[in-house]
């Protein structure tokens, strides 16, 4: 079990940390995702630098229990933007079917993160 969490720290470790700087690289590519009501560009780089911040945090002994707290409190976060995404006529994520294969995705993600939560 426990090279299984290794595994899953390092693999969320590396997706986060990758996932928080394309949001400060390429805030264009998450535009989309963001209801326009919100501040598209402020929200974009806060939530980078969290996933950042939450993914740099797995590789860290003392802190791998926060930030798979935190992970699994984002992916809570992102479920409505990810069902809104997908009942849109053109989701962002670009076709309906991934639209729909990312929900259960997002579920399979949060229960990893609680594993890495209740592990560490």
């Amino acid at each position: 079990m426990e090279v299984l969490i290794l595994i899953l720290r390092i693999l969320f470790g590396i997706l986060f940390c990758f996932a928080g700087i394309m949001h400060i690289i390429k805030p264009k590519v998450f535009k989309n995702f963001i209801p326009e009501f919100l501040p598209k560009l402020a929200i974009n780089y806060i939530f980078g630098v969290i996933e950042f911040l939450l993914g740099f945090g797995l590789f860290l002994s003392l802190t791998v229990k926060n930030a798979a707290l935190g992970i699994f409190i984002l992916m809570i976060l992102f479920l409505p933007i990810h069902i809104w995404d997908a009942s849109k006529i053109r989701p962002a994520i670009g076709s309906k079917k991934v639209a729909y294969i990312r929900i259960p995705l997002q579920f399979l993600l949060m229960y990893c993160a609680y594993i890495m939560y209740i592990n560490s």
